[in-house]
């Protein structure tokens, strides 16, 4: 194994080659038009706003037909393939996934969390969100800063997506395709801002 899979630096890849890194080890990593992105090693910010989202929603979601899952949960994403890895997301009803080639990715997620990173804000933003926002059943998507308390909400309505920034800890933002609530005083809970 590498001691650092960031580092690596790769040239065009096919989607085969693709899945035989990804199927090789307990590494994730994303393909983007040829290209091969890790995904681990975020930093400790990152992992602990994406865990918060998890067991706050999980914990909202005990008892309905619902069910939160971490960033080891893939999204299938028709127009971006084969696949992206969010923080976090909740799919509703009967879950759907695709198995592709050895992993077993989700086909409708309702809510999809990113944490953004320098190294991935601009997929996040761009390409990642308008993949994820083209899902049939997706109605959220959030966008959650690691380095200062700002979460940014789009949520479907209709044919578009309406945008909404929320910038204080003492704010919540309501979620109504999963009827929760995510506080952002939690959902930072053990973040330390720079």
């Amino acid at each position: 194994m590498v001691a650092n899979p960031k580092e690596i630096t790769w040239p065009y890849h096919s989607l085969e080659e693709y899945f035989a890194i990804e199927g090789a080890g307990h590494v994730r990593y994303e393909y983007w038009d040829g290209q091969i992105v890790c995904m681990s090693g975020g930093t400790q910010w990152h992992y602990t706003i994406g865990s918060n989202a998890h067991l706050i929603l999980g914990g909202q979601l005990i008892g309905r037909n619902c069910r939160a899952f971490t960033a080891e949960t893939p999204i299938k994403t028709p127009t971006l393939p084969p696949y992206r890895y969010p923080d976090a997301s909740v799919a509703c009803g009967k879950l759907v996934f695709e198995r592709i080639e050895s992993v077993d990715a989700l086909v409708n997620p309702s809510l999809i969390i990113e944490t953004l990173s320098p190294s991935t804000e601009s997929r996040d933003r761009g390409p990642k969100r308008a993949a994820c926002q083209g899902l049939p059943s997706l109605m959220e998507y959030l966008l959650v800063a690691q380095d200062a308390p700002h979460v940014t909400h789009y949520v479907r309505q209709g044919n578009e997506w309406v945008r909404s920034d929320y910038d204080s800890l003492d704010l919540s933002v309501a979620l109504p395709s999963i009827e929760c609530t995510l506080n952002l005083r939690e959902l930072y809970e053990g973040v330390e801002f720079p």
